[in-house]
């Protein structure tokens, strides 16, 4: 994900930062995965695309922009998939990820690499810690995603 930043939390919580994630998949069926930058958060780690939802803006807003900026390509938004909660060390994120497709090729523009994988190759990537709940739920579901 990408801009993590923390926000103003009551009581003395740490703040939650509200991110979104497209869940999209190749033209063989494939879900696309992509590698953070080594500078960033959870530096070469594997994640689905997306980022933090800025002020003011909608989950389906929000995905738009970031497959833009991150991949120069728009994106068809359909319905969530799922909603997780996971605590870093340094922020708490509320991941939602959505269905997703690509309008077109998608290029690197954040990420060091993409890979299309089926749910049996998850284990061979080293994915973000907030994401490991959801790929467990897509081995699940299986072909019925």
């Amino acid at each position: 994900m990408k801009k993590e930043q923390k926000t103003a939390g009551g009581d003395g919580e740490r703040g939650v930062v509200d991110v979104v994630a497209a869940l999209l998949r190749s033209e063989d069926g494939k879900f696309l995965i992509f590698q953070r930058p080594p500078q960033k958060a959870r530096g070469l780690l594997w994640e689905f695309v997306g980022g933090k939802v800025e002020e003011g803006e909608s989950h389906k807003e929000a995905l738009a922009r970031e497959c833009m900026e991150e991949l120069g390509a728009r994106v068809r938004i359909g319905g969530l998939f799922a909603e997780v909660t996971h605590e870093y060390p340094d922020l708490t994120i509320r991941l939602f990820l959505y269905h997703a497709v690509l309008s077109q090729e998608p290029r690197l523009f954040e990420h060091c690499a993409m890979s299309a994988v089926t749910p049996a190759q998850f284990d061979e990537y080293d994915f973000c810690p907030a994401d490991r709940a959801i790929l467990d739920m897509i081995k699940q579901k299986g072909d019925s995603i």
